[in-house]
């Protein structure tokens, strides 16, 4: 039985991770930890574990051998640090780190530590993203020319639901982008295969919060492709889609029902749009954590995919700083 500490409650998806881990068969939860104590204390009450005041004293029990961590994004390094070299096994929230070099920093202790670390990139592991990467790696759409993402919800919109802390630029580093486009951000890099020579950004601000609640980047490629990823905190009925095409066929999914269209010489000649099965989702991120644990392994396409992700996003941050493009090998170690 793995035994697990919650560390912080501070996403909206800790509530989420919490009941996995107690549905978990392999896995248990049995303390809790909080940067805001009377929000942790609450939250473990209600999970039925103890508390800790102390970060330090909770990493230093015997019965933890592995935390969550759901912490406030720019407190990852110090967070995570401490829990490597407490040797504790890591599953967090996206994204690693706010900069490459905090990344890199986490990943060196983790090394040395010889722990296993996971991020919740949970779309990696969607049907939806196999039945494309068969598709991509068949070469039925030929020479890739545009991959277009996108993922919205209304959650700024009116009153809205989420936190009032998910606009807290120093919080969070950024805002629609940064936190619900980073799905679409890892689905491009991921369908493209590699990261681009550039990338070039815009933040819209359509509610008016301190953190962009609108968001588009273009990444750019030295063949000509280019990604378009995009994310949105104030469109209430915007689907998740992806549009993929290439020189030789289309593929459209989420336009907008749950369904994968292919249109290219390899599916019907090219003569109509052919709707693919979709294969069941993989384990989710969190049972890939525990099984990893249990095996000895480490995901290490997930760090280097998640790797890539905080070079892109700390891109597209900069770009909007600047008001211009980024080279992708601009971005520091």
């Amino acid at each position: 039985m793995l035994r697990l500490a919650m560390l912080s409650f501070w996403h909206v998806h800790a509530g989420g991770y919490a009941r996995q881990a107690q549905q978990h068969p392999d896995t248990t939860l049995t303390a809790a930890w909080d940067e805001e104590p009377d929000r942790g204390r609450a939250e473990a009450e209600k999970l039925g574990i103890p508390f800790h005041d102390d970060l330090h004293e909770l990493l230093a029990r015997d019965d933890v051998d592995g935390v969550i961590i759901d912490t406030p994004t720019n407190i990852h390094p110090e967070v995570i640090g401490a829990a490597a070299r407490a040797g504790k096994h890591i599953f967090t929230e996206k994204v690693l780190a706010l900069t490459v070099r905090e990344c890199n920093e986490i990943l060196a202790e983790v090394d040395k530590a010889g722990v296993t670390l996971m991020l919740s990139l949970p779309r990696l592991y969607d049907g939806y993203t196999q039945a494309v990467t068969e598709v991509l790696e068949a070469g039925h759409l030929g020479d890739l020319a545009v991959v277009r993402t996108r993922l919205s919800h209304g959650g700024a919109v009116g009153e809205g639901w989420l936190p009032a802390h998910f606009y807290d630029p120093e919080q969070c580093g950024g805002g629609a982008l940064i936190d619900l486009g980073c799905h679409p951000m890892y689905l491009a890099r991921l369908f493209l295969g590699r990261l681009p020579e550039s990338v070039s950004a815009s933040y819209g601000h359509v509610t008016g919060r301190a953190v962009e609640d609108n968001a588009v980047a273009t990444l750019r490629y030295p063949d000509g492709a280019l990604a378009v990823v995009e994310a949105g905190f104030a469109t209430t009925y915007s689907p998740f889609s992806i549009e993929i095409h290439g020189t030789l066929g289309s593929l459209l999914y989420g336009t907008p029902e749950d369904r994968l269209l292919v249109r290219s010489p390899g599916h019907d000649d090219g003569k109509s749009w052919v709707e693919l099965p979709i294969p069941e989702r993989q384990p989710s991120a969190f049972e890939q954590w525990v099984t990893h644990i249990g095996n000895g392994s480490k995901p290490t396409a997930n760090v280097e995919i998640g790797l890539d992700l905080t070079r892109l996003m700390e891109a597209a941050n900069h770009s909007v700083a600047i008001d211009a493009p980024v080279r992708i090998d601009s971005i520091g170690d």
